[in-house]
């Protein structure tokens, strides 16, 4: 970063693309697991401070470069007509709604209660460490500089957490026993040992240190959380809210138009089990494909078949329905390490593309996989889902700042695209077959849940009369637990985990149906606007260029295309 730069506190750059290239080039100094996960040369050997000296510093940064925003930005890039071009408006937006929302989750406090089994500190900072290559001398001192600094960073992280001892900002109980049981798996795996030899490095630092902060968690933190509510309430739910989908929506009006999906896919299920288990409930008709369905045994030979899967895909749609340039072609099918949260997911590329995207599968155990909730599964994680989406957005890197590519993603936008391209597969005769097609639709049914009982648990909303389950009652995690039971055809293990995410995280699992919500409804008034010239591939294309955008965004610029 130039000595001019704003977020330097010096004078305003050339353009707000400028500015926010130079806040994430600062960012990334300040937290390099962020220029790991983004492919950003230096500070591979380091690790982010988590004490509240180290938030301190991010919060100064992106004070700066609000202030920079500010002062730099054209009034006209906010007026109704929004005159000015494309990436520049966008890019503003997009940058000064990431600030306000991380702004307003400091203000809350919520970085010293920060215990959750998902998106924590802890967690995210082992997943960046699978990231790191490995092949050369460089790269493996790399990550043994890295490990021996675990200790150091976890320390900054019990700091935190005992400020917000002191300010009487605790974790939930449940949340705090959930980390400690995951901590326990992960010693007894011995991963950093693991991991650590594949670099020719000592593990055992880090694996005396995360032994150290599993004791502080369970003797000194876990008294101080007994009693404290696993719902955050309406107040911090609104600031999650916005944090995860770059919109200030209202969750009550979220809350209800769930309940209509619930109930539009529950029809839908129930049509399709004829097909499966005549005379069954949707329920029945799942655990039977589970029982006797088309299943993988081995983990190898699931990771085989789910590279298939994505090669298929791309294949299919390719110059039909999307144009994936040669450096989308790869994309590498993982088994998610030991210790993971049950859900699948996906990382992205490198900027320069030397690290493929690729889609990880937790095995949870098990070594038998039935294929019926996996194959609309990979369409969610591969092609056309997360990785056509992360990966044009890398490969638009010469237009878009890194905020919009990388480090300013918003869940909704992700999560939705990837939702919409499980539906998309439908609507173009992938999922002909019963079972497949009953996966996406209790993948469909799971995330219409996600945003019923996350918001029930969050605001102890009640559950309205015409819900099959419990009408009348309040929401708590008991009853979103056997609600959930009862109409998703999940593991138990995959579903107890999913509800603790809920918990920790909250307003994170709305984003997938929210985020869908909006790309229906943007590509509906983009078909109606353009009439008989729409053409399905060039507004994919079109749409999966322009970058992260939030939810009060999204439906307008997706129209317009």
């Amino acid at each position: 970063m130039s000595p001019d730069s704003p977020a330097a506190g010096g004078s305003p750059t050339r353009t707000i693309r400028d500015l926010a290239d130079a806040h994430v080039a600062a960012h990334a100094r300040l937290d390099p697991l962020l220029a790991t996960s983004l492919g950003l040369p230096g500070g591979e050997d380091r690790l982010p401070d988590l004490s509240p000296a180290g938030e301190e510093a991010l919060a100064e940064l992106e004070g700066r470069t609000l202030a920079a925003l500010n002062s730099a930005l054209n009034p006209a890039l906010n007026s109704a007509d929004r005159p000015a071009e494309g990436h520049e408006r966008r890019c503003a937006r997009l940058l000064r709604e990431r600030l306000d929302a991380s702004a307003a989750t400091r203000a809350a406090g919520e970085s010293l209660r920060d215990v959750q089994i998902l998106f924590g500190p802890v967690q995210g900072m082992r997943t960046v460490l699978t990231l790191m290559p490995t092949e050369t001398p460089e790269q493996r001192e790399a990550v043994g500089g890295r490990l021996a600094r675990i200790p150091e960073a976890y320390e900054g992280y019990v700091a935190s957490l005992r400020e917000g001892l002191r300010r009487g900002l605790v974790a939930a109980s449940r949340q705090v026993d959930a980390v400690v049981a995951q901590f326990d798996s992960w010693l007894a795996a011995d991963w950093f040992t693991g991991f650590a030899a594949a670099a020719g490095a000592d593990g055992r630092p880090a694996t005396a240190a995360l032994a150290g902060l599993r004791e502080f968690l369970a003797s000194e933190y876990r008294p101080r959380a007994e009693g404290v509510p696993d719902g955050v309430g309406e107040e911090r739910y609104r600031i999650a809210v916005r944090r995860w989908t770059g919109s200030d929506l209202d969750p009550h009006e979220a809350y209800a138009w769930a309940w209509t999906e619930f109930h539009r896919i529950l029809d839908e299920q129930r049509a399709e089990t004829v097909r499966i288990l005549p005379g069954a409930t949707p329920r029945e008709a799942m655990a039977h494909l589970d029982a006797r369905g088309e299943a993988v045994d081995g983990v190898e030979a699931i990771r085989e078949r789910l590279q298939r899967i994505t090669e298929e895909a791309i294949a299919a749609l390719q110059g039909t329905h999307v144009d994936l340039a040669p450096e989308l072609l790869r994309v590498e099918s993982m088994i998610a390490p030991e210790g993971s949260a049950a859900a699948p997911y996906y990382t992205q590329p490198s900027l320069d593309f030397s690290r493929p995207g690729r889609t990880w599968l937790p095995t949870l155990g098990r070594s038998r996989f039935p294929m019926w909730d996996l194959v609309s599964t990979w369409y969610h994680e591969g092609v056309p889902g997360h990785h056509l989406q992360l990966g044009q957005w890398v490969l638009c890197a010469g237009e878009l700042s890194t905020f919009q590519s990388g480090a300013g993603m918003i869940s909704a936008n992700l999560e939705g695209w990837a939702l919409y391209a499980e539906r998309l597969m439908d609507e173009l005769g992938f999922l002909t077959d019963p079972g497949h097609r009953m996966g996406y639709l209790d993948a469909q049914m799971m995330r219409a849940i996600r945003v019923i009982i996350d918001i029930g648990m969050h605001l102890e909303l009640e559950v309205p009369p015409d819900s099959p389950y419990a009408p009348g009652s309040r929401w708590t995690p008991e009853l979103a637990r056997g609600f959930f039971g009862a109409y998703c055809g999940r593991d138990p293990a995959f579903l107890d985990s999913e509800l603790l995410r809920y918990l920790g995280g909250p307003a994170q699992a709305i984003s997938y149906k929210l985020g869908e919500r909006a790309w229906l409804a943007g590509r509906d008034a983009a078909r109606t606007r353009r009439g008989k010239d729409f053409d399905l591939k060039t507004w994919h294309m079109a749409a999966l260029s322009q970058g992260s955008l939030g939810l009060d965004d999204l439906e307008s610029e997706l129209a317009a295309l």
